[in-house]
């Protein structure tokens, strides 16, 4: 079964043909710049399209599902509507998939059209990781709850983990700390997440590239309260705070603000501080949410790909049996190979796994679709 992957960003989509779901194999990809909803998007992935081929389905990257959907679904008249009534959930976020499902639905009327959701994952967590302590009526009302994301990347990470680290007599238990522009550490046991940082939207936890991560709420209401707007706010939170903010607008980008370290720039070391100490913070919750983890995972262009970070970041965490490998971990800088830089004999063992929701979204349209072969009523 070739599927054609699409995963929209807030500026790009990128599409890829899958046609296993193997990390290694024969696929075809390409990078488009989004631009706005009439900027040719239909003509770009048709191109895209004449040069990889037919393919039996496409699977779409929704960030935000609601408490609506919860597992891969088949994209109808019916449910765009929904997906459509999402969007505030994820202003930066879903409006860009909705343009690309909508173009790929014009683009292919016959072809089997499925969303899959980076929230899918953390509909298992407990009440007691996903219910805020806010008045009831916000709950009942609004649905105002910790919903998590990054689900696709966790949901890859754990399988590949279990590959990686070989049969196991009771259930895995893992923290993944995917690291990229956006980022967030989950906890997962048994192969379900049971607490995460991110929450109702992806501004919850880390610090990020532009986004804040955790800010006391009545630091931001003494904002709002001081001639600030909630739009203004939101645009601070979003694309003004993180490491960017931190580095007072020196950048935001974790390769830059390392080398400008590296030269003893003020700005960039603090950065990186506030950084690596909330990271440390998070793991570490993260870890007595599954009750001491057997591995703790690195995904996402960061996690992947910056030595010194994780090493940082496991530095003061020998107490729950990390020890890095610290020629494994320099080895592992720019290659998309999956790996154990831990110690041989860590009790805790450290892996770097490539993000491949491209793969996993292909795994899950394929379940889907070969569910409602069997059975129409899937």
């Amino acid at each position: 079964m070739r599927i054609l992957v699409v995963n929209a960003g807030s500026a790009t989509v990128k599409l890829r043909v899958v046609e296993g779901d193997q990390v290694e194999g024969d696929q075809v990809s390409s990078s488009l710049d989004l631009g706005p909803p009439d900027a040719g998007l239909d003509e770009q992935i048709g191109a895209f399209l004449d040069q990889a081929g037919p393919v039996d389905a496409v699977g779409h990257r929704v960030v935000h599902g609601g408490s609506l959907f919860s597992s891969a679904t088949l994209i109808d008249d019916e449910m765009r509507v929904s997906l459509g009534q999402m969007s505030e959930l994820a202003p930066l976020h879903n409006p860009p998939a909705l343009a690309a499902i909508d173009a790929t639905r014009r683009m292919l009327p016959n072809v089997p059209s499925v969303a899959c959701f980076d929230t899918g994952f953390h509909s298992t967590l407990p009440s007691a990781a996903s219910t805020y302590a806010v008045p009831s009526e916000w709950v009942t009302e609004w649905g105002l709850r910790r919903y998590g994301f990054h689900g696709l990347s966790c949901a890859w990470a754990t399988r590949r983990a279990d590959e990686l680290m070989g049969v196991s007599d009771r259930p895995r238990r893992l923290v993944i700390c995917h690291l990229g522009g956006g980022a967030s550490v989950t906890a997962v046991t048994g192969g379900h997440s049971v607490d995460t940082t991110m929450g109702f939207t992806p501004l919850e936890g880390l610090v990020m590239a532009t986004r804040s991560g955790d800010v006391d709420p009545g630091a931001l209401l003494w904002v709002l309260n001081h001639g600030t707007s909630a739009l203004q706010l939101q645009e601070a939170l979003e694309h003004r705070s993180g490491l960017f903010g931190l580095s007072q607008g020196l950048s935001s980008d974790m390769r830059e603000l390392l080398a400008a370290r590296t030269g003893g720039d003020a700005r960039a070391e603090l950065a990186v501080a506030v950084y690596i100490h909330r990271l440390r913070a998070k793991v570490a919750a993260m870890a007595a949410a599954v009750g001491g983890p057997d591995a703790v995972i690195f995904t996402g262009g960061i996690g992947e790909h910056s030595p010194p970070i994780r090493s940082e970041a496991c530095a003061t965490l020998s107490w729950m049996g990390v020890t890095l490998d610290p020629a494994a971990n320099d080895r592992v800088g720019g290659t998309d190979t999956d790996t154990d830089i831990s110690l041989p004999g860590a009790t805790v063992r450290v892996l770097v796994i490539h993000a491949r929701e491209d793969l996993q979204i292909a795994r899950e349209c394929r379940h889907l679709l070969q569910l409602r072969a069997e059975d129409p009523a899937h």
